[in-house]
C-alpha cells in the first residue's frame, strides 16, 4: 500500500460513489491523503491500513431505533467497543440495533462495509444524525472511507466538522463512550 495526496489520476474501474467523494472533498478545499487496497475483512488488515495512513480509522456504525424511524451515524475509535445501552442512554433512544443494508444503500449510498461520514453527502434530506465520540473529536486528523472499503483517506478533522459538514447541512451530537465491559 501506497499514500497518494489527493483523488486517483485513473478512475477507471472505481464506483461513481467514490468519485462523487472525491469532487465534493475537492469543491471544498479539503485536502486528503489516500491509499488504496483491498478491502479490509478483519482487525489485521486494518491495523495495515491505519499503518499506512498513520492515523487510526474511525469505526463507522449505522444504527437505528426498534421502529426504524431514526437513523445514526455512530463514529467512535476503532479500539474502542460499541455498548449499545451506553449509547442509546445517552441519546434517549430505547433498543438501538444495527440498521438493514437496504436503509444505508437509500440514506447514504454505501453498502455494509463501507460505511462513512462521507456518506452524509448522500443524505439530502438528513434523515441520518451523526455522533461522534469525543475522542474522535480530540484527534488532529481522521481515517475513513470515501464510500468504498477498497480505498481509505486521511484528513484533518477539523475540515471534517467545520467544513464538509456545514456545507452537507449536517451537525452533529458529541457522545461519550467508555467501551469498557
Amino acid at each position: 500500500m501506497e499514500l497518494f495526496k489527493g483523488r486517483p489520476e485513473n478512475t477507471e474501474g472505481r464506483l461513481p460513489r467514490e468519485i462523487r467523494t472525491y469532487d465534493c472533498l475537492d469543491e471544498l478545499g479539503i485536502e486528503y491523503r489516500r491509499t488504496d487496497h483491498e478491502p479490509a475483512n478483519n482487525m489485521e488488515a486494518c491495523n495495515e491500513i491505519d499503518a499506512v495512513l498513520g492515523v487510526l480509522i474511525c469505526k463507522n456504525l449505522f444504527l437505528c431505533n426498534r421502529q426504524k424511524t431514526a437513523f445514526y451515524l455512530l463514529m467512535m475509535p476503532g479500539d474502542k467497543k460499541f455498548k449499545t445501552k451506553e449509547l442509546s442512554a445517552q441519546i434517549g433512544s430505547a433498543r438501538l440495533s444495527f440498521a438493514e443494508p437496504e436503509a444505508m444503500l437509500e440514506y447514504l449510498d454505501i453498502e455494509p462495509g463501507s460505511v462513512s461520514i462521507m456518506g452524509l453527502m448522500n443524505d439530502k434530506e438528513h434523515k441520518v444524525q451523526l455522533l461522534i465520540d469525543e475522542d474522535v473529536l480530540a484527534c488532529e486528523e481522521l481515517g475513513c472511507h470515501p464510500c468504498v472499503n477498497t480505498s481509505s483517506l486521511k484528513m484533518k478533522t477539523r475540515d471534517v466538522i467545520e467544513k464538509f459538514l456545514p456545507a452537507m447541512g449536517h451537525s452533529y451530537r458529541v457522545v461519550q463512550l467508555k467501551g469498557e465491559d
